[in-house]
């Protein structure tokens, strides 16, 4: 059910584009097809749960993990729920927080890989050792120096 939003954006520059306005959808079933898709737009869908289990269980029952949110004044419950989220990336109390010396990437069906950090050159480079002698002589290649 839409709780709120979900019209075409009023501006006339938008219109008959793949634009609507942000979206919120309440009593979403897990698995309904919107309980179930990465949707990558301004749209939340509100599942019910009753405890931390319940909820680690509902997120992690879908075939993606890009990203999760966890919001809660209990810090170390926070950390609990994070370490068993099924997801590349876990913000806590805030979201869409960022930065290129941190790994990014999803579980299961979501992306490909991690970027940024030192893994993004792991998986665009072929490592290769080369020897010289640059003292013109042939060395004997059972010889160990």
């Amino acid at each position: 059910m839409i709780a709120w939003g979900g019209d075409e954006p009023d501006d006339p520059a938008l219109a008959g584009g793949f634009y609507f306005e942000p979206t919120i959808f309440t009593n979403v079933l897990n698995s309904s097809r919107i309980g179930q898709e990465e949707i990558f737009g301004p749209v939340l869908a509100a599942v019910r749960f009753e405890t931390d289990e319940e909820a680690v269980a509902t997120a992690n029952a879908v075939p993606y993990g890009l990203a999760a949110g966890v919001g809660t004044r209990d810090l170390q419950r926070a950390h609990k729920v994070a370490r068993a989220l099924e997801a590349g990336t876990v913000w806590i109390n805030t979201y869409r927080a960022v930065s290129p010396a941190s790994p990014f990437g999803g579980y299961k069906s979501s992306g490909y890989g991690r970027e940024n950090w030192h893994r993004t050159i792991d998986d665009y480079t072929q490592v290769k050792s080369v020897w010289v002698e640059l003292s013109g002589a042939t060395r004997d290649p059972f010889v160990m120096r």
